[in-house]
């Protein structure tokens, strides 16, 4: 197998994302149905008909995004004959689209994920008081130079690499006086650009070990299977399968380093040339062009993709 099965993350919502596919599809919908059962309340309709802000709300958005993956998986495997445990290599996703990468290969159930992505998002936004931190993304760095500018900025306060995403993108996140130190001292080491990014909370960094607690006690309480394919851990960058570790690496990751980079090149290295993105945007087809020379990113979120990706998997097969 030369596929690989990936779920996006936050920053690729959009009002309205999953609707034409589930208006389409039954099966999309139900996906959708159960994530609003789950969840006991209408979360398809601030999904369809927003506002845009309260779709933002990482609350929201994260178990949001989980249901338009899911949804569009279930198409690919009703319409297009994908199968995760049969074409999938692996399955990834980067932070919270790794929950949704565990609940498309069986390890968590729909509900489970859902409600465990509600807890997540409330316990990143509550870890840290609005304002006291913030994140910043250095373009034109590589990793190592951008984790020198972080470690230059913490100055006794918390400035650590959040996102490896790649090409030279690499996000950091912190106190907010110590981000701004770091996109100050990045423009000096030779990025060619460096800026806040507009986040409600320093993601991805020690900031959030109080979150990191909180999932660890909601992870203890729901059954997680060994995954259909493995799962390539995004403080790993390696596969794993074992329901426990990846029960422990799931809390590591509130507070670790998203290292997609060295994910996709891991999955490269064992011989995958296409990468699915399933669901929303396409952020995750554009980085594995800057990652791994000659593979190919092929986004799937709307009912126009669908033929495209039946396609793009019988070649990988």
């Amino acid at each position: 197998m030369t596929a690989a099965f990936t779920f996006p993350g936050q920053g690729s919502q959009a009002v309205g994302m999953g609707k034409a596919l589930a208006d389409a599809f039954p099966v999309a919908k139900a996906v959708f149905d159960e994530v609003d059962s789950a969840l006991g309340e209408k979360l398809t309709a601030i999904i369809w008909d927003g506002p845009g802000e309260t779709l933002q709300l990482t609350e929201n958005a994260q178990p949001a995004l989980m249901a338009v993956s899911i949804a569009t998986l279930r198409v690919l495997e009703s319409e297009a004959g994908f199968s995760v445990g049969r074409n999938a290599a692996f399955v990834a996703g980067h932070s919270l689209g790794e929950y949704s990468a565990l609940a498309a290969a069986g390890s968590l159930t729909i509900s489970d994920t859902a409600r465990l992505l509600r807890t997540r998002g409330l316990a990143m936004q509550k870890a840290v008081p609005v304002g006291a931190g913030a994140m910043a993304a250095l373009l034109g760095l590589d990793y190592e130079a951008a984790v020198a500018v972080a470690n230059e900025a913490a100055q006794g306060q918390v400035c650590q690499a959040a996102n490896d995403n790649g090409g030279g993108q690499v996000v950091v996140s912190g106190d907010k006086a110590a981000v701004d130190r770091a996109v100050e001292i990045a423009k000096t080491k030779g990025a060619k650009r460096a800026m806040l990014l507009p986040v409600s909370a320093p993601f991805h960094c020690k900031l959030m070990q109080p979150a990191a607690d909180a999932m660890a006690e909601a992870l203890a309480g729901v059954t997680i299977k060994a995954p259909a394919a493995p799962l390539v851990s995004n403080v790993l960058a390696s596969a794993i399968t074992d329901p426990d570790e990846i029960r422990r690496r799931l809390v590591e990751q509130v507070t670790g380093t998203v290292r997609w980079r060295e994910s996709v090149a891991y999955m490269a290295g064992q011989g995958v040339t296409r990468f699915f993105e399933i669901g929303a945007g396409k952020v995750l087809s554009g980085l594995v062009k800057r990652i791994a020379d000659g593979a190919v990113g092929v986004s799937v979120g709307g009912p126009n993709d669908i033929a495209a990706a039946k396609d793009a998997l019988a070649a990988s097969a």
